[in-house]
């Protein structure tokens, strides 16, 4: 069935049209500094889907910022399957390109969120319109949920594990270069307040250099820590890593500090516990604190890092079918098979797998490295093959029998 299915939509497929719904999104400002966040952009998901006979849904998530859903009802008694994407970017920034005039150039649709991620919307999208047109008969719904703020506290996906649409399989679409990824690490972000006591600099000896106490904590997780770090290894995930990002600290340099802040980056592996993750960093503080009584250190989980689902790491197995028939469909369209490896990043799929208990995998077209840059972009041929693997990709999940 799915070669006779997948020379009807290479036939049927437009490129043109999916570089043309991408480039529509991508002209629509959906970061955290634009007015309204998401709101244009889902209204113009939900117009695409209007025009095209489908009947998408909003729903309020956010003052005035909604998930924006529509489904592919099946007959019954097949597998439900989610295409997850969400709506918002990063800001331009300093980019070398026009951020919001997309353009193709030697075969590389430019600007900001063509990579991260409204390519992969687009031919989610396009992919739903296609199967819907060719009347593919689907037993289980396919459902699409472009969702709202991944790119700081996820609060449209957070919405959608608690109230639904729920689905037996899943599909995050972020830009993975067309491999497939059953996994990614979990992710902590952790500030440590470091307090001294400020003095003259020219009598250091009277006040306590909260610089020089974060520079010993430093030390002693580089020394103790990050050596366990590396040894725990997941089979495919890869070492539990940390990066201290950010450090603040002092007034002036005739000042002795009496404050300094500390921001790290914990990625975690399926076989740590976020109990342990914390209570490493709280060790080594008591270490300290009890090796010096001018130790003073407070740890806190930073804010900016989630609403209210801790950011645990994502597996599926990858003998689940969900994986199978992805990497089947993948061999058939490009002669190769793809790997199966784990995501750079931390997604929605986290929430999607660990919540909601939906095996997830994160699959879709374009290169992460260039998520973010100066100079994003995303290859027209990968729109292309996204698009139809999404839809050969529904049409074997959705008729298997339940």
């Amino acid at each position: 069935m799915l070669s006779s299915l997948r020379s009807q939509l290479e036939n049927a497929l437009d490129v043109q049209e999916v570089v043309d719904v991408t480039s529509a999104l991508v002209a629509i400002e959906s970061h955290r500094d634009a007015p309204g966040r998401e709101r244009a952009c889902a209204e113009r998901i939900a117009a695409f889907f209007s025009e095209w006979g489908m009947e998408p849904e909003f729903v309020p998530v956010m003052a005035d910022r909604p998930n924006v859903y529509c489904t592919l009802r099946g007959s019954g008694g097949g597998y439900a399957l989610m295409l997850n994407g969400h709506t918002d970017t990063v800001p331009a920034y300093e980019m070398e390109i026009p951020p919001f005039e997309p353009q193709v150039r030697d075969g590389l649709l430019y600007g900001r969120g063509t990579v991260d991620m409204k390519g992969q919307v687009a031919c989610m999208m396009v992919a739903m319109r296609l199967l819907r047109d060719l009347q593919v008969p689907l037993k289980g719904d396919l459902i699409f949920t472009g969702v709202i703020n991944e790119e700081d506290r996820s609060e449209g996906t957070e919405y959608l594990v608690r109230h639904g649409p729920h689905a037996d399989r899943c599909v995050v679409g972020e830009p993975t270069g067309l491999e497939i990824m059953a996994g990614h690490r979990g992710l902590e972000w952790l500030e440590f307040e470091f307090i001294g006591k400020a003095a003259h600099g020219g009598t250091p000896h009277k006040g306590i250099n909260a610089i020089s106490k974060a520079a010993r904590f430093i030390r002693r997780v580089e020394d103790k820590l990050m050596p366990e770090l590396a040894k725990r290894v997941h089979p495919l995930i890869g070492p539990a890593v940390m990066n201290f990002g950010v450090i603040r600290g002092g007034t002036q340099p005739s000042s002795v500090a009496d404050r300094c802040i500390l921001q790290c980056d914990r990625r975690w592996v399926p076989m740590e516990k976020l109990d342990q993750v914390l209570g490493e960093y709280q060790a080594i503080i008591r270490e300290l604190e009890a090796e010096d009584p001018t130790f003073k250190c407070t740890m806190t989980r930073m804010e900016s890092n989630m609403a209210t689902m801790d950011h645990m790491p994502m597996e599926i197995a990858v003998d689940d079918f969900l994986v199978t028939d992805l990497r089947g469909i993948l061999t058939d369209l490009r002669g190769a098979e793809p790997p199966i490896s784990a995501f750079g990043g931390w997604t929605d799929a986290s929430l999607i797998s660990n919540f909601a208990h939906i095996p997830t995998v994160v699959f879709g077209p374009g290169d992460l490295s260039v998520a973010h840059s100066r100079c994003e972009y995303i290859p027209v041929e990968e729109l292309r093959i996204g698009t139809l693997a999404y839809a050969l990709l529904a049409a074997a999940v959705c008729n298997r029998s339940s």
